[in-house]
Formats: C-alpha cells, structure tokens, sequence
C-alpha cells in the first residue's frame, strides 16, 4: 500500500507506539532491584518524553487521515448483516473519533512549549494517544476489508453439502479431522478449515458452526488453503478476554515480586528453618506483592476463563478442567502456607554434621618445576617384503 494510505498509517503508528511504550519501559529496568522495586528513577520525566513522542507520532501518521479512516471503516460497517459485535464496533469507532477530536482540538491550541502546563496538556492526551495504538486497528481492518460483508458462494449444491458432511463426521469420529484454523465472519458464524483424511487422501473443507456441537456442516471444498480462501467470508477482528482490562500502554506497575528460582536459591542457601519458613510464605503470599504460587493459580483461572469464553464445546470441557486444576492448585497453596508456619514454629536449624563438601581443586605445579618428559615412543615394527 502506499505510505499516505489511512490505513497503512493507522498501522504505522500502531507500531511506532509500541516501540515507544518498549522504550519507555525499558528506562526502569536498569533501576529495579530484585524484587522489582524502582530506585533512582524520575517517573515524571520519561512519562513526560513519552506523552511528547505520542503526540508528534499522531501528528505525523494520523492527524491528515484519520477522518478519511473512520469514514470508510463505518462505510463498511453500514454494509453488514447485524450481529452482537456491530454495536459495539460502532461504539469503539465513535470513541476513537472523540479521542480524534480531542487531539486535533489540543495540537490547533498547543500550550507553551517546555512549561508546566504543556506537560499536563500532553498528560490529559495521552489516554487518547493509547487508545488509538490499542484500538484504532479496527478502523483500519473494517475500511481495508470493503468485502468483509460478502459471503461468495462455494459451489457446492445442498446434496454435496449433506454429503461432505456426512463425510466429515465419519472422519471426526475417527479421528482423521484435523482441524487447521478459525474465525468469525461479520454475521457472526464461526468457520473452520480442516483436512479430511478419506481414503489415505487429503482435502480441504470448510465448514460452518462449533465442530464439536451439533448442527454444524461443510459448506466449502478445496484443493488447498489458498483457494479457500479465495471464496470463504472474510475473518472480523477477533475478540478480547475482558472489555475493561487495562489497555497494554496502560498497564499499572507490575507489584514487586520474588522469582521461584531466587526462593529455591534461599532454601538451598538456608540454615535454619525460619529462613525455609519466609520463602514457602513468599510464594504463598497474598495481597500486593502476591507470590509466585498464587499467582499460577491465578492464572489457571483466567485460562480457564479464557476457555469458557470461547463459547466453544471444547472450551467449555477444557475451561471446567482448567477450573478443577486451579481449584486443587489454591488448596495446594493453602496448605503449603500452612506447613510453612509449621516449619517456622519449630525454630529447628540444620545439624552440624551437614558440613560442606571441599572443593575439588587440582594441584598445579610449581612455575620452576621441570615438565615431565614424555613417554617414548615404540619403534615402528620393521615390514619384510
């Protein structure tokens, strides 16, 4: 596409944002100590560069075209079929035009340059200017897709439909589908592609619905991927787990924390029970600076959220173990807390006799001792012709 394109811009910037919040984050690695707590740091001046470098990247990259973008991107959306995510497309593309309006109003009105009030300016802009990285990717997938509402035909007839169908579910219970890929398209369907493994051949299928729940059929039949994809319905963007989780150039400052392998090095290090005792709290620890092992059952389950969330039959079945896991990991970690107590109530040290092993350290020899001389050699065996 050509650089003046809206929608090559929108993605540029996207881009351009994300090495800047890297560069950003980078500034307060070099001053965190082991458990992550910042030292020597002045907050307000990186945020301050970077709210200035947003700012000059929007002007750049979007400021001339955004207009144009949103425009197209809701061209599109007047053109497809309703569904539960069109509503909430046409909110997040209102939302990105009042971000829009709100960063043009403040670059025709800049405040004084290198004063106070310019670094609060660019501080009140900057929840726009991520809004925009985080999510003006829509408006450019809807006004890049003018197609994405067409729905081509496949060339199948109903009874080779019913019948590769048919086929497909043999397959399925024989275990020789083997799923390759899936999206929504913008009337809300999910699509599959698959290999059909029939007869030590291999074709691939498309088909309409939750593979694993009843009712779904093939509606396509090809040679390869690529002429699929030629005549399948186009893929939407694809969804979030949480509509109000922090945006990525957003996140709040990670809580300090212990690594497992620093509490394995106490423990080996150790002498006495108590020090046992606060590693085994630490990775149990609740609160704000949460250990290691409660955050694992966290995140056993958000997967499982995750899972559920797909709205799949199989991730509901995966979700509901992932549930049960982080539900024996939590009792895990409650009992683990509480040996830890235990284990420091008996204010035991390790006995004398654990002594440390020596060094394995070879002697070297003198610097004026002579080397000794190498063996000689036998003589070569005399070969009679």
């Amino acid at each position: 596409m050509a650089t003046e394109d809206p929608v090559s811009r929108a993605r540029v910037f996207r881009l351009r944002m994300s090495g800047l919040d890297r560069e950003t984050q980078s500034t307060f690695h070099p001053v965190r100590d082991r458990y992550g707590r910042t030292v020597q740091l002045d907050p307000e001046a990186a945020r301050a560069h970077r709210n200035q470098t947003a700012l000059a990247l929007y002007a750049a990259h979007l400021v001339p075209h955004a207009d144009q973008l949103l425009d197209s991107a809701r061209s599109t959306l007047r053109t497809l079929p309703e569904a539960r995510h069109t509503s909430a497309w046409r909110d997040q593309l209102d939302a990105l035009t009042t971000s829009h309006t709100q960063i043009t109003d403040a670059l025709k009105h800049p405040a004084t340059p290198g004063t106070a009030a310019e670094r609060e300016q660019h501080a009140a802009l900057w929840p726009h200017l991520a809004f925009w990285a985080e999510h003006g990717c829509l408006a450019a997938d809807l006004a890049d897709t003018p197609g994405l509402h067409q729905q081509p035909g496949t060339t199948l007839t109903a009874e080779e439909r019913q019948m590769w169908t048919e086929m497909a579910q043999a397959a399925q219970l024989r275990r020789e589908l083997d799923l390759i890929e899936s999206w929504y398209a913008a009337d809300g369907r999910l699509i599959t592609l698959a290999h059909l493994v029939e007869d030590d051949t291999s074709t691939v299928i498309a088909l309409a619905g939750d593979p694993d729940a009843p009712g779904w059929e093939v509606i396509g039949q090809f040679d390869n991927e690529f002429a699929a994809g030629l005549v399948l319905p186009n893929p939407v963007p694809s969804g979030v787990l949480r509509a109000d989780a922090p945006s990525w150039f957003n996140r709040p400052e990670a809580a300090p924390e212990q690594p497992l392998k620093d509490l394995l090095r106490d423990v080996i290090e150790a002498r006495s029970a108590g020090d046992v005792s606060e590693s085994l709290l630490s990775a149990t620890q609740v609160g704000y600076a949460e250990g290691p092992m409660v955050l694992l059952a966290q995140l056993l389950d958000t997967a499982a959220e995750f899972s559920h969330a797909l709205g799949t039959v199989q991730g509901r079945q995966i979700g509901a173990r992932l549930s049960t896991l982080g539900r024996q990991f939590a009792f895990l970690v409650r009992e683990v807390h509480e040996a830890a107590e235990d284990l420091g109530a008996t204010v035991a040290v390790l006995p004398p006799h654990r002594t440390p092993k020596p060094p394995r350290i070879r002697s070297r020899p003198a610097l004026d001792t002579t080397p000794p001389a190498p063996p000689a050699r036998a003589a070569s065996p005399v070969h009679h012709r």
